[in-house]
């Protein structure tokens, strides 16, 4: 029986994800031809259509998108294997794929990085920022080896290790009633005041969480993108809002022109985890390893 090429089905997630042949070649480093006859060879011996073609637009159909999204964990498995005969000889070398969220990124990596440069020098890390959801979708589709999350957060049948926890602190205009306590108890939160970040940013489900706040707790008019965009705010006076404990040292808080304190949760418990996920196949189990104690040690 024959059987597709990993060749072959990189073609066709190339062009179900990009839904352009040219823009797919580029990313696969062949002519367009070479391609299009690559993904009819498949066509051919599966007995199927998978690419609709027109003048206008290509579209996957459906028994297509499906084998594209089978093929894409195919060839995340064939990755994981040169990646466990290489950590095989030196887990501390090679190329790791790391996805981290935004309320991680910029307070945890510039701390450990130098350490892992140091630690780990021939080891090459490759980031990427965005959110955990979208996070988990490339874990599970093999265009990353492991992200950084904040727990709780459902991923399912993955892998994970937690490496650290953290408390929430407020940050509120330097006249606002609250700055005048060396403590806020969750209870005492203005819910009028409070700003979050937009939707599906996991940090504004954990402040909701650790306060015991129904979803809508906040000021739906005024959301931020970004924990340095909602700071301007709270500078600015627009309101009150919560930042991860790794971040009241940066430059962004330790600059503008606000006060923090630090908030004790009802139930006084750490208000999330941070840990790393990675696929069941991926089994660079030493490296990771190596990186959740350089996380670990400067959270600490």
């Amino acid at each position: 029986m024959s059987l597709p090429t990993l060749r072959q089905l990189q073609y066709l997630v190339s062009v179900v994800d990009l839904k352009h042949f040219g823009h797919a070649a580029e990313q696969c480093f062949v002519t367009q031809s070479t391609l299009s006859a690559g993904i009819q060879d498949l066509e051919s011996l599966l007995d199927a259509k998978l690419i609709e073609r027109t003048n206008r637009k290509v579209l996957p159909t459906a028994l297509g998108f499906e084998i594209a999204q089978r093929a894409q964990h195919i060839l995340s498995l064939s990755s994981d294997l040169v990646d466990v005969a290489h950590s095989e000889q030196n887990p501390s070398t090679g190329r790791v794929r790391i996805g981290v969220i935004p309320s991680i990124c910029p307070f945890l990596l510039p701390k450990s990085l130098t350490t892992i440069r140091q630690q780990l020098p021939q080891l090459e890390l490759i980031l990427i920022e965005d959110q955990s959801e979208p996070l988990v979708t490339k874990l599970r589709s093999g265009q990353i080896d492991v992200a950084v999350l904040a727990f709780p957060f459902d991923i399912k049948e993955l892998h994970q290790h937690i490496f650290g926890q953290e408390s929430f602190w407020v940050a509120l205009p330097k006249n606002h009633p609250l700055a005048s306590q060396k403590k806020i108890i969750a209870d005492q939160l203005p819910i009028d005041d409070l700003l979050l970040l937009s939707e599906g940013h996991c940090l504004r489900e954990h402040a909701l969480s650790a306060c015991q706040l129904p979803t809508t707790a906040q000021r739906t008019s005024v959301q931020g993108t970004s924990l340095y965009t909602l700071i301007e705010m709270v500078a600015g006076g627009l309101g009150i809002t919560l930042i991860p404990e790794m971040a009241i040292n940066s430059d962004i808080v330790s600059q503008a022109d606000i006060s923090i304190r630090p908030l004790v949760a009802q139930n006084n418990k750490p208000m999330r985890e941070l840990g790393l996920v990675w696929r069941p196949s991926y089994q660079r189990t030493q490296t990771l390893e190596l990186l959740s104690e350089a996380f670990a040690s400067a959270l600490n």
